[in-house]
């Protein structure tokens, strides 16, 4: 989820269908053969290291390298990516092993020396850790920002109850898309997840290793399994940590979300409920969803401080969904707003969230850039109205957030690409790690990845609803990542093959409540919640 996990607002209620805007850049642009099979490209650079230590991390490094912008015109543009390292220390390396937090839009650079630091060692050293920043993305030159400033004010209710309130938000996401065709139309062609995936593979020339292995959380199993479908011989080790459903990309895994991100935010509620000694906001679930619709209501008529309308309060309490370690902090300020009518901690809580947020204007950018190119979303509006209306009877916490959110799609200025099949019958065994609960990437898409690479394995958290699983306080998962990362090991069930399970580890328990009032988790709970991706979760 990118910045802020916010909506954005979209374009005009009365038109049905919404055509291109293109401007005549972008319109140039888009007629290169971005997707015509790539020339094989020169020989990279080798990767100059510099030293770019931190505290956390005091033997990391930073390096960039060329790719060209078009691969299938390799000698023409290039473009710099940024990437980071933690280099090996046994004398029997691995390799390197690529790293990517997910998005699209989210930056590696940091998770390179988090994995490196939360692997065991004996693993960790045989590998050199490699984190980057993928194309249009933070350090890496050019990066994107469409519209600076987007999500600076308050916005539209994003529930369009009125066809005023409609117009202003698609109002919104055109103008965003117009003005990303207008900033960035050179650029726009060529951000796409094929394309995002032969950078990984001009990064491992340049590392002069034959293969990779890769850890991927989120949308980077995506870019994953797209990297592997085109050169799987030259993958060495594949861990993909809850899994996009690639048969979903990206309008139908939009709508999936909406339906699993309702279940997080009833666990939410009924965690509230199981604890009203804390919070005082009833002991049954229906009644505290009875307080979280009047706060709604309540901040949507009068934005609390001026700052959170209903809109924002989806999006500061949308992190919940993603790791429960939010909730305690979360239903304070719930409770603090809902009993008292303090705004104080609500609004903390909403510039916590995009002060953590460390991609931005550049994340959202990225992330409706790859999306709207990737594969082909609705043109005629009154598809998303049906199709919003339809879930938000079911999953109405983040139903028309969503829509909001990928908007800009049904007015993208370049054309969208067909995603590729990532049926794969000839990678080495790849591993899947999947919370049952999770609503980014529902578990359903795991199962359909499961089935898709043959000879891969299904590690599941029974019960977990947390995002991004691995490396962030599960014994039980993280010792099946080890295994598979020193020697290939992967866990086999009886129903390897069909989809089910090869092995189950137990959720971790959910989080004590909180009484003391703040907006924010505390540094210990950011830490576990957010080391796996280096900013705020992302949609996928």
């Amino acid at each position: 989820m990118n910045r802020r996990v916010l909506a954005v607002c979209g374009a005009a209620v009365s038109v049905a269908v919404l055509g291109p805007t293109a401007p005549s850049a972008v319109a140039r642009a888009s007629a290169a053969p971005s997707s015509a099979a790539p020339q094989a490209p020169a020989a990279p650079a080798a990767i100059r290291w510099s030293d770019c230590a931190t505290k956390a991390y005091p033997t990391l490094q930073c390096g960039t390298v060329k790719v060209p912008l078009d691969h299938a015109r390799p000698e023409g543009r290039r473009i710099t990516l940024a990437l980071s390292r933690v280099p090996h220390t046994a004398k029997s390396p691995l390799g390197p092993l690529l790293v990517n937090p997910g998005g699209p839009g989210g930056s590696g650079l940091s998770l390179a020396g988090h994995v490196a630091a939360a692997l065991p060692k004996e693993v960790a050293s045989r590998y050199d850790v490699i984190g980057f920043d993928p194309r249009g993305v933070g350090r890496s030159e050019p990066a994107l920002d469409c519209r600076p400033g987007h999500f600076t004010a308050v916005r539209p209710d994003t529930l369009p109850l009125t066809p005023a309130v409609e117009r202003a938000n698609r109002e919104r996401a055109t103008a965003f898309a117009t003005a990303c065709g207008e900033r960035h139309g050179d650029l726009l062609p060529y951000l796409d997840t094929r394309s995002a995936a032969r950078d990984l593979d001009v990064i491992r020339a340049a590392l002069g290793a034959p293969r990779i292995s890769y850890l991927g959380y989120s949308y980077g199993t995506y870019l994953g399994a797209v990297y592997a479908k085109l050169f799987p011989e030259r993958v060495r080790r594949l861990a993909l940590d809850s899994a996009v459903d690639p048969d979903g990309v990206w309008y139908d895994s939009n709508l999936a979300q909406d339906y699993a991100f309702e279940d997080r935010h009833r666990a939410f509620l009924a965690w509230v409920a199981k604890n009203d000694a804390v919070y005082g906001l009833g002991a049954d679930p229906a009644t505290v969803e009875g307080a979280w619709s009047r706060m709604r209501a309540a901040v949507a008529a009068e934005p609390a401080g001026r700052t959170v309308g209903a809109a924002e309060l989806e999006d500061t309490f949308l992190p919940g969904g993603y790791y429960d370690g939010y909730w305690p902090r979360l239903a304070t300020a719930f409770a603090a707003y809902a009993k008292d009518g303090e705004s104080g901690p609500l609004v903390a809580a909403y510039r916590a969230l995009a002060e953590s947020d460390a991609s931005g204007d550049n994340g959202y950018s990225v992330y409706t850039a790859v999306q709207c190119r990737d594969a082909a979303w609705p043109r005629t509006w009154n598809q998303w109205r049906a199709d919003t209306w339809r879930v938000h009877a079911k999953a109405p916490f983040l139903a028309w957030n969503n829509t909001w959110y990928n908007a800009p799609c049904a007015s993208w200025p370049v054309p969208p690409l067909t995603p590729p099949d990532v049926t794969n019958t000839k990678l080495p065994p790849a591993l899947i790690l999947q919370a049952t609960g999770d609503a980014a990437t529902p578990y359903e898409g795991a199962v359909s990845l499961h089935r898709k690479l043959r000879g891969s394995s299904l590690v599941v958290e029974e019960g977990g609803g947390n995002h991004g699983v691995t490396l962030g306080g599960n014994a039980c998962l993280d010792r099946h990542l080890a295994r598979y990362l020193a020697d290939g090991t992967v866990p086999r069930g009886s129903g390897s093959g069909s989809g089910e399970a090869d092995a189950i580890c137990a959720a971790l328990p959910e989080p004590k409540p909180a009484a003391a009032k703040g907006a924010a988790p505390d540094a210990s709970e950011r830490a576990a919640g957010q080391a796996l991706h280096g900013l705020l979760p992302r949609r996928g």
